[in-house]
């Protein structure tokens, strides 16, 4: 399985912006659809965002499109998300996720993904 590390989290005001990195590595990076989940205190992880392995096909939960961007450098072996105009509502433990997967699917649901990051901590304050 690929290694995934997790990035760039932090405090941040409400209407901040922060970009977490998740570094891969241990196998072929560009063979891997990726995605980010999120896991507030008391709350069940859920889908954020996901990238097929070319990049070229992203999805989002309703919550956060249009504030969030996903992307990906297949050469840096990395995948990014990019989050703007926080909210309270999006702090929690950001994690990425990997699968092998086909050329453009998306992949959304957490059962999906076997390869899994630690973590990182976004705390919007208000």
């Amino acid at each position: 399985q690929v290694q995934l590390v997790e990035s760039g989290g932090g405090l941040v005001q409400t209407g901040g912006s922060l970009r977490l990195s998740c570094a891969a590595s241990g196998r072929t990076f560009s063979n891997y659809a990726m995605g980010w989940f999120r896991q507030a205190p008391g709350k069940e992880r859920e889908f954020v965002a996901a990238i097929s392995r070319s990049g070229g096909s992203t999805y989002y939960a309703g919550s956060v499109k249009g504030r969030f961007t996903i992307s990906r450098d297949n050469a840096k072996s990395t995948v990014y998300l990019r989050m703007n105009s926080l909210k309270p509502e999006d702090t929690a433990v950001y994690y990425c996720a990997a699968v092998l997967g086909l050329y453009n699917t998306i992949y959304y649901t957490s059962d999906d993904y076997n390869s899994w990051g630690q973590g990182t901590q976004v705390t919007v304050s208000s």
